[in-house]
């Protein structure tokens, strides 16, 4: 039988034992059968049942079990502190409680039905009824914004101000404009996922230039087109950003010269939220899709960089990738999946409806890679 000689430090010369090679072997299975056997201790990492061409809503769902900040909220039943004075409708943050819950405290390897939170969702939003494939960046949208309203600490909007704030610097009217936001919105689904965008809008007559801020939820980013097959994020970052000039029919009316002028317009970003969803624009707008774009975007996994995006100087723009949500196939018949790194220990993982597979990093980046999940960076991620 063939040996390999091991040294033992501590042990004197000529005292080297001999380890037959079928020993290493068992060593290195009973080390990998360890690893997978410690995996299904991991929580988070079960399935959700396919109730008829519903992988857009489970792909969803998954990214957003993954949230850390969000799976707190819902696992320490911290949203009901927010549910308490309603007196309305709070069924789909219930139902989407109690689906975290259940994502969490199952063993790995079961299946959950997310049929009871599919019933609230569709309540909310007709659209959902049925069993039609139906895109996942919509329904993120209206899961999100359900889940607001149900948990909006605000119970009595206060009326629009009718305070002129042009006079003010730019950075102070963007503090101002999200303080009335908040006067209006204000929960915890807002704190994490909501962030305001600045639009200038220059005359190029005058020069006058106006500024509005918005909130934003996400950003929908076209996709760069280049002579290569592949793009990065940062250049689709760049083409939602860019000057745009508006000229003839989209002449808006300048302030200043009272008139419909040629003027510029540019998008920068005024406040970065904590959880940054980036959506890849890859089917064509309109009613009816008419065709996919299966460009490869090349996105950074940790510390993707934005600063350059910024309304304010030297902010902290760093933010490090989660989840995200695939679409494969295309417009006719495709289906999702996510690729989620699981909070707990860090590892990455596939979930296709209901199974839930271990994956590596380096399997992350596709083409068909559709909503990207990043989260802003802060010491602890960065130790």
């Amino acid at each position: 039988m063939r040996t390999h000689t091991v040294r033992i430090h501590g042990m004197g010369a000529g005292r080297e034992p001999q380890i037959p090679g079928t020993v290493i072997l068992s060593s290195i299975v009973e080390f990998v059968l360890h690893r997978a056997k410690s995996s299904k201790h991991v929580q988070g990492l079960v399935g959700l049942r396919n109730l008829g061409n519903t992988c857009f809503m489970n792909s969803i769902l998954q990214c957003l079990s993954n949230t850390k900040d969000l799976r707190d909220y819902c696992q320490q039943n911290s949203y009901r502190r927010d549910l308490s004075s309603k007196k309305c409708n709070t069924a789909i943050m219930e139902e989407f409680a109690q689906l975290l819950q259940a994502i969490w405290t199952s063993s790995a390897n079961e299946v959950v039905s997310p049929s009871e939170f599919k019933t609230q969702i569709q309540r909310y939003a007709p659209r959902f009824m049925g069993y039609n494939q139906q895109d996942a960046q919509e329904f993120l949208r209206f899961l999100l914004d359900g889940l607001h309203n149900e948990v909006n600490r605000v119970t009595v909007k206060p009326r629009p101000s009718s305070q002129d704030l042009d006079h003010m610097p730019d950075s102070e009217k963007g503090k101002q404009m999200w303080k009335r936001y908040l006067e209006r919105e204000d929960s915890r689904i807002v704190e994490l996922f909501v962030g305001q965008l600045k639009s200038s809008l220059t005359c190029t007559e005058c020069g006058y230039c106006s500024t509005v801020f918005d909130p934003f939820w996400d950003l929908s980013l076209p996709i760069a087109k280049k002579s290569a097959s592949e793009v990065s994020l940062v250049d689709c970052m760049r083409l939602f950003t860019k000057e745009d000039v508006l000229d003839g029919d989209e002449k808006p009316t300048c302030c200043r010269c009272k008139a419909r002028r040629r003027c510029t317009k540019k998008f920068t970003i005024q406040k970065f939220p904590k959880i940054l969803v980036l959506h890849l624009k890859r089917f064509s707008e309109g009613r009816i899709r008419s065709g996919k774009l299966s460009t490869f975007v090349s996105f950074p996994l940790k510390d993707l960089d934005l600063r350059e995006f910024s309304s304010e100087s030297n902010p902290h723009a760093s933010y490090n990738l989660y989840a995200v949500s695939n679409h494969s196939g295309t417009t006719m018949g495709g289906h999702y999946t996510a690729y989620c790194k699981n909070p707990s220990n860090g590892e990455w993982y596939t979930f296709n409806d209901s199974r839930v597979t271990a994956m590596s990093s380096s399997q992350v980046r596709s083409s068909d890679a559709y909503v990207l999940f990043y989260e802003l960076s802060g010491p602890s991620s960065r130790m």
